[in-house]
């Protein structure tokens, strides 16, 4: 090392980047164990804003700079305007600059080959259209405290990132999640960091990006373990896709290319966009069938076919995979419903969802311990299931022999009495003392399992096992996080009706 790789002051730091200096800042740690610093690296630029020539095309480098650039503040972000009330706390920050990496170190000294630490690479979710890096509970600091180097990355939303344009790249924010991986490859040395023991993960559309990075064979030399967290996947049908962009431009008053979507502004984009997407009573049964409109979609280039195609076909079989979800991601839809759907009939509800009659009555049997507690439940756990779950048994069959982890997240939030959604998220980061907790998990959330949930993800980017056994045939074992924590056979087994009934 030499002086100019790395310097430090009592709160401050340095390090050298491809493109330049930056400096970020000392904070403390928490948990009262391991590293007790964490060195802060906010809204590094690894891509040109996407403004302008930019604005509808590939990524570009970031270009180099002269001097020290801060690095002290989250930099802007591709989600814009007030999210609202959202279970993670999300915010946006304006500004055009918005493909950004947020890196978090315990030890800033440049690390020589194959001697660095292990390196988590988080992918924020959102539906693909919303979502943002700049959220408190995605900071790194006590993934720091116990040895992991961990970078947040942002990437185009929306139309901008995904939308179908006759004439543009396809699949914008993929290239945006490949180039920022890129840069962590080239860079994260710098920061302490091991380029060969690099883990992805993420959660909802974050975990279907890590999958949908699993299963592109040009982003295989990107990273080395993937974590996806209620992965949801995009896989947009090319003929879909195109629809929808024409569809969009039609609404728009301009034609489906790039000349013609940029004669509009990002609001104006953007309100098109709410419109065409808007979710009715009458369009979730086909949001569930064909899935989101925007997202990774099958372009013939990046993405040749279908993530489960490309699973089944043996890309990233080499790459150890652990996947999970919560036992009731979107039971919350229904929960101000609640009275209301007492008095539909529970046949006419499941059609709505998309169950089928040849499998009702087995997927009924199999989901018993819901049926108790109301249409508003059951339809929760369907929807669940269709959207999550079910994918996850899917993918887990896919894989074949390709080393794979199952878990499912039980412990029920102490607001909504179920696990919900964004509910693990938290204890995946350790970061139980963050804000908005509350509105999330209730009262006094357990410590001891986001010890266990946590010191899991920490042992399998360290040394590719979270510490229970692989998911080995149809009923492999699973661990169920809960209180007690414990692993069982076929956890998923409520589920498997919707997987054999659609084989």
């Amino acid at each position: 090392m030499t002086d100019t790789d790395f310097e430090t002051t009592a709160d401050f730091v340095e390090v050298d980047t491809a493109a330049g200096r930056v400096r970020g800042r000392w904070r403390p740690t928490t948990g009262g164990r391991g590293d007790p610093r964490s060195a802060a690296f906010l809204g590094i630029p690894f891509a040109e804003a996407p403004i302008g020539e930019r604005r509808f095309q590939a990524p570009v480098p970031k270009a180099p700079w002269e001097g020290v650039r801060d690095a002290l503040e989250f930099a802007a972000t591709a989600q814009r305007g007030d999210p609202g009330v959202t279970l993670i706390p999300e915010p946006s920050v304006e500004g055009e600059s918005t493909l950004n990496v947020n890196v978090f170190t315990p030890n800033p000294t440049r690390a020589e080959q194959g001697t660095g630490l292990p390196v988590l690479v988080w992918i924020h979710g959102g539906g693909y259209f919303a979502g943002s890096p700049a959220s408190p509970w995605y900071d790194g600091r006590n993934f720091n405290r116990d040895g992991v180097v961990t970078v947040s990355i942002s990437y185009r939303l929306g139309f901008d990132g995904f939308g179908w344009i006759e004439d543009a790249p396809s699949n914008r924010g993929v290239r945006d999640w490949v180039l920022a991986l890129e840069w962590v490859q080239q860079n994260i040395a710098a920061f302490g960091g091991d380029p060969s023991r690099v883990t992805i993960a993420g959660q909802s559309a974050g975990g279907g990006a890590v999958l949908t990075l699993l299963g592109m064979e040009k982003a295989q030399h990107l990273f080395h373990g993937v974590y996806a967290i209620s992965g949801a996947l995009g896989d947009v049908a090319p003929a879909r896709a195109e629809a929808f962009g024409r569809g969009l431009a039609a609404a728009a008053g301009v034609e489906p290319t790039v000349a013609g979507f940029s004669t509009l502004d990002e609001d104006r984009v953007l309100a098109v966009q709410k419109k065409a997407t808007e979710l009715g009573p009458s369009s979730v049964g086909s949001m569930i069938e064909e899935g989101l409109p925007l997202g990774p979609c099958i372009d013939g280039d990046l993405l040749p076919r279908s993530t489960r195609e490309s699973l089944a076909a043996g890309v990233g079989a080499d790459k150890p995979l652990v996947l999970g979800a919560t036992d009731d991601e979107f039971t919350m839809v229904f929960v101000d419903a609640a009275k209301k759907l007492r008095w539909v009939p529970r046949s006419l509800l499941l059609g709505k969802l998309g169950l089928r009659k040849a499998v009702r009555r087995e997927y009924l049997a199999a989901n018993a311990d819901i049926l108790g507690l109301g249409n508003a439940r059951v339809a929760g756990r369907l929807l669940t299931d269709r959207m999550f779950r079910s994918t996850l048994l899917r993918v887990v069959a896919d894989r074949g022999a390709a080393p794979t982890w199952v878990y499912r997240f039980s412990w029920p939030s102490g607001h909504f009495g179920f696990a919900e959604h964004c509910l693990d998220v938290p204890f995946f980061f350790d970061c139980l003392d963050g804000p908005a907790m509350d509105a999330l998990a209730g009262p006094n959330p357990p410590q001891q399992l986001a010890d266990e949930v946590h010191g899991a993800a920490v042992a399998f980017i360290t040394d590719g096992d979270p510490g229970w056994p692989r998911h080995q045939g149809e009923r492999g074992i699973a661990r169920i996080y809960d209180t007690p924590t414990r692993d069982v056979r076929d956890a998923y087994a409520s589920v498997r009706p919707l997987v054999e009934g659609s084989s």
